[in-house]
């Protein structure tokens, strides 16, 4: 029998979160029922009270409570109290699993609660918003969002459906990991990262590093791919990074849809974790549909790389300045690192014939690497594509060599 936190405002939706709490007793697991509601009492008796989980938050004893105290406030207590109490309890191993049902706000405190959980924890969030933008409330963490379709207000014959279909993938996802624990996870961890522009360097370089023995895991540079890298970065959990599409940077300066914060290129130098570092894709940097670029860059050079994304190559201007951000996040490093600059192209579409083949870019780029990295990290200009094998085999090589 597994324990599942159910986790809401039970002053305002304590029946939907008991009967969830229902279906998870009929599928043979015990649930957690943890109030964090800040008006009213309770409508049903939680297992957790919210004075249990305020105390971990910053106003502890001084508790908002009662009709008459600002809702914002409440909210915000809340949104810092219980992601230590839920990370609390996981520690503990009291509970394998987390469910939450609300609207708005409901789902800022029980996503933030999920957010300090650890990655393969079941975390599954019903709500009112799950049909729009849930970035803010998922972030990097594997968070289930799941449509609540009608509002979380009583049981009809939708929302009946929609709790107990939620309901059942929580103890699905839960009893699933306890079935993952059986496997085997002896191998040691390389991350990568990757793009549609550099797929045939990321796939070759992972088919050698296999071979070699080692598990390679390969994050998507779309923002929330390279931030979720860079977090399993530092929480230790890998032996080597092969970091060879960094183009979140020139989405990050230029002002592009997938930049990844300023932080993006330094956990593997933070923490001295062996890494290769390479500058692809940087002569890209990304928009949603045509008409949506900004005015600004009209006149600019375009690609349209499908029909939801679009394309634009970044000046020598951009890319000495990208150089320059690229050399002083590899310059942080306290551990092993090599920089390769395939010399013919750093994409699919920069090379020779290709719509973004850009010569005076692309050294400038690569001259603002070399004047400006450290004099002892070494750094290997290769005159070839970064797709091509001789290009995937050296990089396989440097970083076998630097974890070595």
């Amino acid at each position: 029998m597994l324990t599942i936190a159910v986790l809401g405002t039970l002053d305002t939706k304590g029946l939907e979160h008991a009967f969830v709490a229902d279906c998870i007793r009929q599928a043979g697991h015990q649930p957690l029922l943890i109030d964090v509601g800040s008006y009213d009492p309770p409508t049903i008796v939680p297992d957790c009270s919210r004075a249990e989980v305020i105390q971990d938050g910053p106003m502890q004893a001084e508790q908002p409570s009662g009709t008459n105290t600002d809702r914002g406030q409440a909210i915000a207590a809340m949104v810092q109290a219980a992601p230590k109490f839920l990370a609390r309890l996981a520690n503990q191993g009291r509970i394998h699993g987390i469910i939450s049902l609300g609207g708005s706000g409901g789902t800022a405190i029980g996503t933030a609660a999920m957010r300090a959980l650890p990655m393969g924890f079941p975390k599954v969030m019903v709500s009112t918003v799950a049909g729009g933008d849930v970035s803010r409330y998922v972030d990097i963490a594997d968070i289930v969002m799941f449509p609540s379709i009608v509002d979380v207000a009583g049981l009809n014959r939708v929302s009946r459906g929609v709790f107990a279909r939620a309901a059942a993938a929580v103890c699905g996802m839960a009893v699933a990991n306890i079935d993952l624990k059986e496997e085997s996870h002896s191998q040691p961890l390389i991350v990568a990262s990757m793009f549609g522009n550099t797929t045939g360097c990321v796939e070759q370089a992972r088919n050698l590093l296999e071979q070699a023995g080692y598990e390679v895991l390969v994050f998507h540079a779309t923002g929330v791919g390279g931030r979720t890298m860079e977090s399993l970065i530092d929480a230790g959990l890998v032996s080597g990074v092969l970091d060879v599409t960094t183009t979140e940077w020139a989405d990050e300066l230029v002002g592009g849809i997938l930049g990844a914060g300023p932080h993006r290129l330094e956990a593997a130098a933070r923490r001295g974790i062996p890494a290769v570092v390479a500058p692809g894709c940087l002569d890209m940097v990304n928009f949603g549909e045509r008409n949506s670029v900004p005015h600004k860059f009209s006149g600019r050079r375009f690609y349209q790389h499908n029909p939801q994304i679009t394309l634009m190559r970044t000046t020598p201007e951009e890319c000495n300045r990208l150089g320059e951000i690229l050399a002083s996040k590899v310059n942080l490093s306290v551990g092993p690192i090599t920089v390769l600059i395939p010399k013919r192209a750093i994409s699919i579409v920069s090379a020779i014939g290709q719509p973004f083949h850009d010569p005076q870019a692309d050294e400038s780029l690569f001259t603002a690497i070399k004047r400006n990295l450290r004099k002892d990290i070494v750094c290997e200009e290769l005159d070839c594509e970064i797709n091509d094998a001789m290009f995937a085999e050296r990089c396989v090589e440097r970083l076998l060599t630097n974890i070595g």
